[in-house]
């Protein structure tokens, strides 16, 4: 078909365009070909002319700063501290054992230290930077800085390390770090690279470790010029981490430091709730030790020394410890059995010294008993046969049903290492656990807080703090992370009938208020600040009868691992409660001696925020209490002097 001239002219136009378009394609393709080439000749002329100089461009992770964490009112208990570091990269070192013997000859550096460092050399890439040594002088860094072209992938740095404050006061709390191990990698599900770095801390024990990704952060990177010896030229750029987010604990330092000082000596355990939230105002457990010594690597001496205790230095007591709560378990018993309808308030009982229960004779702690007693008279006196006869009424599971709801037998949820469950047994645990039936005689000896049962000194804070209240009360150890308010444990209703809970609270009053209470001469004189409590007594043997029939031997006259725990659980004021709290002393004896005038101690210096005044102690211990203040307020840090309740 034979083409118009309009046709071709407009085939021309469509080609024209065409031809356009691709020379403005191909035109753009090497505008930006040349744009490449002018920035990779130019612009980046001294990066590559560094490489074909044999120097290369090194990528390392930067460490963030670790959150610290404070007390309630804003002191530091756990900080950082600089932390000057040698390091080395092996695959810029050549010779390894050539530059670390140069280095030796200016720097002491244990021989222990170089071995550890080249085995870790050994396991990790070769580019990754080794630790030699930590902890120089500033002269050390100096010196290493000063012979650098000497020491081929060596090079001194600049980091923070974890330091404790309050050493030894708040270990088992806080806990304390160490360096990451094949061990925590083989059990932690975590990709962070920081986790590769060697000698990077992570948490190991209590908050440092349950709280530990809030407080580690996310690395940084800075990209370095390395040349062919392996030496640093300069840093190209650098873009930090997050670092760790801060944490403020529940925990008033100085209140603690004052527990801490006031166990010393004991193996022993202490905790305070504020009753107005949940808040651990203080978890103390003794001894304890200085949870420095592992940051900075603790030594084979001090490490046997620990383990070596008898009084167990690396035990959390406090929430770790379970023992059987004695005469403190009453209180569950009687509000059980009272609940149940199966025992009236001015019911008595009749306390001959024991009560036979299938030709087995289970004694009261008095001899010649008690006589006729009834609910509060016996708890005032403690009485052991009239919670033998009403636990024989309500039944174990009853009794098991109230302990789980006044916080026995439960693991509280709180950031610490080994928070025990505790034991409180039922006919159903027996069977699955024991595949035996529950007895009468288990019923017996649980009423009394003996047999199975089993509670820590968090747990009997709680108790106490549910009495208290009559709420739900949970313990709380974090107050803020990031500055973010963490759930009060203040709790609902415990659903507990008014009537029951006042009765027991009125008979815990007079175990310390009336003169024939068993906790009388620990009583507080203030009557603002009036203490309600309960002493307790748990037997770690048995003791025969032969043993009874020629009198039972005193605790001070057997070896200290036979002897009674002595436990003490009580709340203040008795008409408007602050705080509530336990006591349990391993191995102490009685618990109206041992543990009892602990606890006033330490109920005292929390109601009034600091040092009590003598008047609110009995007459006759008003000297004895002014020597031990002295002593105290002499070990507390300095730091801490003067601050009031938060």
């Amino acid at each position: 078909m034979k083409r118009t001239p309009k046709d071709n002219i407009e085939s021309a136009r469509i080609v024209g365009r065409r031809a356009l378009v691709v020379g403005g394609v191909q035109l753009g393709i090497i505008g930006a070909l040349g744009l490449r080439l002018r920035a990779m000749q130019v612009e980046q002329a001294d990066e590559f002319r560094l490489l074909a100089e044999e120097n290369r461009i090194n990528i390392r992770l930067l460490p963030p700063a670790r959150g610290m964490i404070f007390d309630r009112n804003g002191i530091p208990i756990a900080d950082n501290e600089q932390n000057y570091r040698v390091v080395m990269v092996r695959e810029d070192a050549g010779d390894i054992g050539e530059v670390l013997a140069k280095l030796t000859e200016l720097v002491d550096i244990d021989p222990d230290n170089l071995t550890r460092a080249m085995e870790e050399m050994q396991r990790r890439s070769p580019f990754v930077p080794v630790t030699i040594a930590d902890r120089l002088s500033w002269e050390d860094v100096a010196r290493i800085n000063l012979n650098t072209p000497t020491l081929p992938g060596i090079s001194a740095e600049v980091g923070l390390s974890r330091v404790y404050p309050w050493g030894a006061d708040l270990a088992h709390v806080v806990g304390y770090v160490g360096p990451v191990s094949d061990y925590d990698l083989s059990r932690i599900d975590d990709d962070d690279p920081l986790l590769q770095i060697p000698k990077f801390q992570i948490g190991k024990t209590g908050s440092e470790n349950k709280l530990e990704h809030a407080l580690r952060g996310s690395a940084g990177t800075r990209r370095i010029e390395v040349n062919a010896a392996g030496r640093i030229m300069r840093e190209l750029d650098r873009k930090e981490g997050e670092p760790g987010k801060d944490v403020q604990l529940t925990l008033d330092s100085r209140l603690q430091s004052y527990v801490q000082a006031r166990l010393d000596g004991e193996s022993a355990g202490a905790v305070v709730i504020d009753l107005e939230n949940g808040d651990l105002r203080a978890i103390a457990s003794a001894p304890a030790f200085d949870p420095n010594l592992f940051v900075r690597g603790i030594s084979n001496t001090d490490w046997k020394a620990l383990n070596a205790d008898k009084y167990r230095p690396l035990a959390a007591k406090a929430v770790q410890g379970t023992y059987p709560p004695g005469s403190t378990f009453k209180m569950v018993t009687a509000m059980a059995a009272m609940e149940a309808g199966v025992v009236a308030a001015d019911e008595t009982v009749y306390c001959p010294g024991y009560t036979d229960v299938f030709n087995i004779r289970f004694h009261c702690w008095k001899r010649g008993g008690h006589g006729n007693i009834n609910l509060h008279e016996s708890l005032k006196q403690s009485c052991d046969c009239y919670y033998y006869e009403i636990a024989q009424r309500v039944g174990i599971d009853k009794m098991a049903e109230m302990a789980r709801k006044l916080g026995l037998g439960i693991k509280h949820d709180l950031p610490l290492s080994a928070v025990a469950r505790g034991l409180a047994p039922d006919k159903a645990w027996k069977r699955e656990v024991r595949d035996e039936d529950w007895r009468i005689g288990d019923t017996v000896n649980a009423s009394i807080g003996q047999g199975y049962v089993l509670a820590s000194p968090l747990q009997l804070a709680v108790m106490s703090a549910r009495i208290a209240t009559g709420r739900e009360v949970t313990p709380r150890l974090v107050r803020l992370i990031d500055g973010v308010e963490q759930p009060s444990g203040l709790g609902e209703s415990l659903g507990i009938n008014e009537n029951t809970l006042r009765r027991i609270r009125a008979s815990m009053n007079d175990v310390s208020n009336h003169r024939r209470g068993t906790a009388y001469g620990s009583r507080i004189t203030a009557d603002e600040y009036k203490m309600a409590g309960k002493t307790g007594t748990s037997q770690v043997r048995r003791i025969t009868p032969e043993e009874r029939a020629a009198g039972v031997t005193k605790n001070e006259d057997l070896p200290w691992e036979r002897r009674d725990h002595a436990l003490f659980v009580s709340f203040a004021p008795y008409d408007k409660p602050r705080y509530a709290l336990s006591v349990v002393v391993e191995h102490g004896g009685g618990g109206s001696r041992a543990a009892a005038p602990i606890a006033r101690d330490i109920m005292l210096q929390a109601l009034y925020g600091g040092p009590p005044p003598l008047e609110a102690y009995p007459s006759g211990v008003r000297d004895k209490i002014a020597e031990q203040q002295r002593r105290i307020e002499a070990r507390i840090p300095p730091g801490s002097k003067g601050l009031g309740r938060a």
